[in-house]
């Protein structure tokens, strides 16, 4: 699988498209412009990867169990291929993931199944229960894929003390349908004793001209 690199040094973002998106939807929307100063600077570096949508969730021609067992292999190339590259060009320790709408779900779960890999999670109009792809059916390969879900059982001291120490950033329209389920993710997380910041911004504010605004707000201005 392809993808982008954008800047030099300093912190690494791990930056997921919109659903079936691809490796250079973030450069066709001009979102590394956004970070320009930081990626120019060697404050930021961002790689930008393509989604396996069409394998997973979005492939409604085989069973909901199948979709998730995809979504894991992709999960499995995300630890055990992309980041082992990240950091054979970049040694910088901090590791922020993002993502918008469907891509904000990637940042999310990615985040929540690994904090001991990740520092800063910013999900902007993301959905953070996959069920609403599934009917509401769920099963052991779903629910270990939907952080809705895990976060919720959530009782390992040494995940919970890594998800602590996270800075966990979610980004939603007052008027978007998603706002619900953040506000209920954000509870989620205050439920086992995980700081986060529910940021609702006013109206829909669902679309790239508002993702941008996010983008440099909550990590354009990183350390």
């Amino acid at each position: 699988m392809d993808l982008l690199v954008f800047g030099h040094a300093g912190a690494r973002v791990l930056a997921f498209p919109t659903s079936r998106g691809s490796y250079h939807e973030w450069e066709d929307r001009h979102m590394p412009d956004v970070l320009g100063e930081q990626l120019q600077s060697g404050t930021l570096q961002l790689f930008c990867v393509a989604s396996a949508d069409d394998l997973s969730w979005y492939d409604e021609t085989i069973p909901i169990h199948q979709r998730a067992e995809w979504q894991a292999r992709y999960d499995a190339y995300l630890k055990d291929e992309v980041l082992p590259f990240m950091a054979s060009i970049n040694d910088d320790p901090f590791l922020i993931t993002t993502g918008a709408s469907f891509g904000g779900y990637h940042a999310l779960n990615f985040a929540m199944r690994h904090p001991h890999l990740v520092n800063r999670a910013l999900s902007m109009s993301g959905p953070p229960d996959i069920k609403r792809l599934t009917g509401g059916w769920s099963d052991d390969a779903v629910y270990f894929q939907n952080p809705a879900d895990f976060i919720r059982h959530e009782h390992d001291e040494e995940r919970l003390a890594a998800l602590r120490r996270m800075d966990i950033i979610l980004a939603v329209g007052r008027d978007d349908s998603l706002c619900a389920s953040n506000e209920e993710f954000s509870r989620t997380l205050s439920g086992v004793g995980v700081d986060n910041a529910l940021r609702i911004w006013d109206g829909w504010a669902h679309d790239w001209p508002w993702w941008e605004q996010m983008l440099q707000l909550y990590i354009g201005g990183h350390d």
